[in-house]
């Protein structure tokens, strides 16, 4: 009989996987952001949040905070540096407040997660406590996390476009929030369980949106090629 740690073993491998297909799913969004030169409408809230998320739950799973956790550091750590990628890529294609905004976003989470493992590390003298104290934070950053393409789709709404929130990335978040909600469960964990059963709904409500808006995207699209042959044309004639 197959033992429920060698099961959550298991899920935790494939949670990994997910969650890398997670932290790549914005590639395509980046290389348009960089051929382009521009960040254009895309938000650099998701990037950012979880930038944070990944650099907490790595300082959550070192062994001095919360021992026998590798797979929680393996995948957060590559996160954090893809991530690191993005937003640089944000800084260097923005102008202006939006390039300021986020500069200060990152130096500000850089110092806040180092304050926080000084003082957890010198504080804390106890595993329990340590993993009891960045694990509250991981849950609030890890619902920070899912839930800030919130403001993404409050555009979707308005706009009734899903131009800008990549399909991908959706549907990568949904299937990586069922995984480690699985894994949380198996061996109970209440700091994993909460920001990835949040993120199960928030990354649902993402994809009904897309079926949604998916068809009248195309038409608005489609309305602004039509619409730039027209200038174009009207260009050559003058």
């Amino acid at each position: 009989m197959v033992s429920p740690d060698t099961i959550r073993t298991a899920i935790g491998v494939i949670g990994n996987g997910t969650a890398l297909v997670l932290f790549l799913s914005p590639l395509p969004t980046f290389i348009r952001i960089w051929k382009k030169g521009s960040v254009e409408q895309y938000s650099p809230v998701p990037y950012v949040a979880t930038l944070l998320n990944c650099m907490i739950w790595v300082l959550y799973g070192l062994p001095l905070v919360h021992p026998h956790s590798m797979l929680v550091v393996t995948i957060n750590g590559t996160g954090l540096v893809i991530e690191l990628v993005y937003v640089t890529l944000f800084l260097l294609c923005s102008r202006g407040a939006a390039r300021r905004k986020v500069s200060i976003l990152l130096a500000a989470e850089v110092a806040f997660v180092g304050a926080v493992a000084i003082l957890v590390l010198s504080l804390a003298h106890t595993y329990e406590r340590r993993s009891m104290i960045v694990g509250i934070l991981g849950v609030l950053f890890g619902i920070g996390m899912y839930a800030a393409p919130l403001s993404v789709m409050k555009i979707v709404i308005q706009t009734k476009s899903v131009e800008y929130m990549p399909l991908s990335l959706s549907l990568a978040s949904l299937v990586n929030a069922i995984c480690w909600t699985a894994y949380a469960l198996i061996k109970f964990d209440l700091y994993i369980t909460i920001p990835n059963g949040l993120g199960v709904l928030f990354a649902g409500a993402q994809v009904v949106l897309y079926a949604i808006y998916y068809k009248s995207t195309q038409e608005i699209i489609q309305a602004r090629k039509r619409m730039a042959n027209q200038v174009a044309m009207t260009e050559v004639v003058v």
